[in-house]
C-alpha cells in the first residue's frame, strides 16, 4: 500500500521538473555551425553581408539563407559569404528573422531595420514593447534551476510525510 503514494508523488515530481526545462533546452537550442548577419542594424534599403563559419567543418553544403525582407540567398559551399540587398519597404524599427540551413540544420539571426524612432533605456517607447518571448530568450540557468528541483523535492517531502503521518494515526 505504500507504493501508490510513492509512486503517484515521484510521477508528480517529474512532471513538475519536466514542465520547468526551459524549450531551448528541451530542443537542443544551437546550431553546429556559426552565422552572422552584418551589419545587425541596416536601413530599408541598405545591403548586408552574410557570414558562415566553415572553419569548423560543421557546414560542408551550399547554405540557404531566407528572411522577409530580402529574396532568398544560396551560399555556394566554396564560399563563406554573399551580399545582399533589403527591400526599401521594409518597416523601420522592426526586428526580422534571418534563418541560415546547412546539411539539413538551420539557425536564426536577427536582423533590425533602422530608421524607426530609437528607444533609450529608462524610457518607455512611444508604440509599446516587444513582449511575449518569456522565459525563453535566457538562456539556462544553473541556480534557478537547482532551486526549482529543491522545491519541488521539499514539497514532495513534506506531502509524503503528512500522508504517512495522517495514515498513522488513523491506525491508532
Amino acid at each position: 500500500m505504500r507504493a501508490i503514494p510513492v509512486a503517484s508523488a515521484a510521477l508528480l515530481g517529474v512532471a513538475a521538473l519536466s514542465s520547468c526545462v526551459p524549450a531551448g533546452a528541451a530542443v537542443g537550442g544551437h546550431t553546429p555551425f556559426g552565422f552572422s548577419v552584418r551589419p545587425s542594424t541596416v536601413p530599408p534599403g541598405g545591403e548586408v553581408t552574410l557570414r558562415v563559419d566553415r572553419s569548423d567543418g560543421a557546414c560542408r553544403g551550399r547554405v540557404r539563407v531566407a528572411s522577409p525582407v530580402f529574396d532568398t540567398v544560396v551560399i555556394p559551399r566554396t564560399q563563406d559569404s554573399a551580399r545582399t540587398r533589403v527591400d526599401r519597404d521594409a518597416r523601420p524599427g522592426a526586428v526580422y528573422e534571418v534563418s541560415f540551413t546547412c546539411d539539413g540544420r538551420s539557425g536564426t539571426a536577427e536582423l533590425t531595420i533602422a530608421g524607426g524612432q530609437s528607444h533609450r533605456p529608462g524610457t518607455v517607447p512611444p508604440k509599446g514593447v516587444h513582449a511575449g518571448e518569456g522565459g525563453s530568450v535566457a538562456g539556462f540557468d544553473l541556480k534557478e534551476t537547482g532551486l526549482g528541483v529543491a522545491l519541488i523535492a521539499g514539497s514532495v517531502g513534506v506531502a509524503y510525510h503528512l500522508s504517512r503521518r495522517r495514515s498513522g494515526e488513523e491506525g491508532a
